[in-house]
């Protein structure tokens, strides 16, 4: 993976889709805005994490407020070491927190073909679903990651159980390549390239994409 540094300067708010120039970070869309998060946004991301939706869909106990200011940290973290990282996701008609969108590098310790290459991540309300944010958001965040060249690919998980999620990451453009293990939980391992970068052969076992019974909510 290579990466590439960015003053917090040149790195403003993210608006998701419709208008973007060569000369400008911003993208533009009439529902939601993108941004980096800041101090004040401790609040919306311990409820964001408590929501049950989430819950449901990740699985796990209901974070502590310890928990969420560790998240939003990593969060900071990542902006500043890495130059690139999450964004909080704004409704646009409301200016209300919806959720979480970008691509991180997690450490998941999941082999060389996934670890320390940028992985799509996206979490998002109860009440947002199924109104196609998480679409136009995470469109939006990706397409900023090209313009910044970061890295050629990008990768993410799911489990098989997560249908929704399934369904978002081939719409983003990615695809099965691996299954694996995280936390004693099976996962499906996808992987993008980025448009103007060829994928990575791999044997033809590798490449069918899995069958999945059940639906499931969004979840990262």
């Amino acid at each position: 993976m290579s990466s590439r540094g960015h003053s917090f300067a040149t790195m403003p708010m993210l608006f998701c889709k419709s208008m973007v120039t060569k000369t400008s970070t911003r993208v533009t869309h009439e529902t939601c805005d993108l941004r980096r998060h800041t101090l004040q946004d401790i609040d919306q991301v311990f409820r964001l994490a408590s929501d049950p939706a989430v819950l449901q869909s990740i699985g796990g106990a209901p974070p502590s407020r310890e928990d969420a200011w560790h998240r939003l940290l990593r969060y900071a973290g990542h902006w500043s070491l890495l130059g690139f990282g999450m964004f909080a996701v704004f409704e646009r008609a409301t200016n209300q927190f919806i959720g979480e969108v970008g691509l991180a590098d997690f450490q998941r310790d999941l082999g060389d073909h996934f670890d320390g290459v940028p992985e799509a991540a996206w979490v998002f309300t109860g009440r947002s679903h199924g109104k196609g944010f998480a679409l136009e958001a995470m469109t939006a965040a990706l397409d900023w990651f090209d313009r910044q060249a970061v890295s050629s690919r990008s990768v993410c998980m799911i489990e098989p159980r997560n249908t929704a999620s399934t369904r978002l990451a081939e719409k983003l453009g990615f695809t099965y390549y691996a299954r694996g293990c995280y936390r004693s939980h099976d996962v499906y391992q996808y992987e993008r390239m980025r448009p103007d970068h060829q994928p990575p052969e791999r044997p033809s076992a590798c490449k069918a994409a899995p069958v999945v019974a059940d639906e499931s909510g969004l979840a990262t």
